[in-house]
């Protein structure tokens, strides 16, 4: 049975390929309603997420992530379980580095580097990718430099 979210829930984002995905800020708790079953925590730290299925990016706030290379595989992997999972991102306010890492996995799913933050932002949060440095890494990403 393929469970995935609402497309009018909270945080929900539309690639697309129809697939949907979660973002949110892990300070603000568990939003009411349907669980995800699996989840990219981009975090400084290790997140001790249990209940799950998780991978976990080491990636400080404001920041980029410290290896790239494992990101893009867990972007992939993401994406690949998002067609009949329930997957979300989340960092510590849901802005930055999910927006960062939801702009990266449109590009993966087909939106033009140079259009994917403006399409996070109107399709999810928008102050999504919040620095300078994170909206080039987005770009680069589509080019395959990130």
């Amino acid at each position: 049975m393929v469970m995935t979210w609402d497309g009018a829930g909270t945080g929900v984002l539309r690639l697309p390929s129809g697939v949907l995905v979660r973002g949110r800020g892990l300070r603000y708790g568990e939003p009411a309603g349907e669980r995800a079953e699996f989840g990219v925590y981009l975090l400084g730290g290790d997140p001790g997420v249990t209940g799950r299925a998780a991978r976990w990016v080491r990636w400080p706030d404001f920041r980029l992530p410290s290896d790239r290379a494992a990101f893009a595989a867990v972007l992939r992997e993401a994406l690949d379980r998002a067609r009949g999972e329930r997957v979300e991102f989340a960092c510590g306010g849901g802005i930055g580095r999910t927006g960062t890492a939801l702009a990266c996995l449109a590009v993966l799913d087909g939106v033009p580097a140079d259009e994917a933050v403006a399409y996070v932002r109107a399709g999810y949060h928008p102050r999504a990718v919040e620095t300078p440095w994170q909206r080039r890494f987005v770009r680069r990403y589509g080019a395959g430099a990130a």
